[in-house]
C-alpha cells in the first residue's frame, strides 16, 4: 500500500479529524482512510454505528419528528390487551 503525507492542513480540520476518530473509536489514520475511501470510491461506511449516526443526522436535518421506542411499545401493548 502507498503512503500519503499532507502538508499545510488547516488546524481546524486536523482537530475535527481527531474528534471524529475518537467518536468512532479509531485512530486518526484509520478515520482518514475511511473518509478518503468513502469520498473517492463512494463506499458506504462499514460500521453499523456510523450508518446509524449518519441516518440520525439526516433525519434531524430534515426535521422529521421521532417517536421514542418506549412510546411505540406501550402503544402496541395497549392495543393487544383483551377487553375486560
Amino acid at each position: 500500500m502507498a503512503s500519503l503525507h499532507l502538508r499545510d492542513v488547516d488546524e481546524i480540520l486536523v482537530r475535527k479529524l481527531h474528534q471524529r476518530a475518537r467518536a468512532h473509536k479509531r485512530s486518526a489514520a484509520e478515520e482518514h482512510r475511511r473518509i478518503l475511501r468513502e469520498a473517492l470510491l463512494g463506499e458506504a461506511p462499514e460500521d453499523i454505528h456510523e450508518v446509524a449516526a449518519q441516518l440520525r443526522k439526516r433525519i434531524a436535518e430534515r426535521g422529521i419528528p421521532q417517536t421514542p421506542a418506549e412510546d411505540l411499545i406501550r402503544e402496541d401493548r395497549d392495543n393487544d390487551e383483551p377487553d375486560r
